[in-house]
């Protein structure tokens, strides 16, 4: 995986969660858990729960999530659409790079393997009559 596709990739579904997206574009204005959570009207450990993907939040509030942070929904969903722009990697040491590119092919394998999973699952539980 080339430093390139990472970079094109950094915040597809492939590779981020909902909750990554919505950290770091809250980061990115410079908004604490704190006051995104007073801003959206919810407690903080809502907004906790949301960047922990625990839970997700109501199509409501996203849509102020999103103009909040100065992103696209579809981007917030999906990392696909106007958002953040990946980091640069000139911005970090060559040794974190190559940890972030390996940490992101791991991330996209074992969303691979969940799905296989899944459908696996899927297919066992077809080889039994509904009782």
């Amino acid at each position: 995986m080339t430093d390139e596709s990472v970079d094109h990739d950094w915040y597809s579904n492939d590779t981020a969660t909902f909750g990554d997206r919505l950290a770091d574009a809250r980061q990115a204005v410079g908004l604490s858990q704190e006051d995104l959570a007073r801003r959206l009207g919810v407690k903080l450990k809502t907004l906790q729960a949301w960047e922990n993907d625990i839970s997700e939040p109501r199509a409501n509030r996203l849509q102020m999530v999103a103009g909040l942070l100065n992103v696209s929904l579809r981007w917030l969903l999906t990392g696909e659409g106007d958002g953040l722009d990946a980091p640069a990697a000139d911005d970090l040491p060559r040794e974190a790079t190559a940890v972030l590119t390996d940490i992101r092919q791991l991330q996209a394998d074992i969303a691979r393997c969940s799905d296989r999973l899944g459908r696996l699952e899927k297919r066992l539980r077809a080889m039994w009559p509904a009782e």
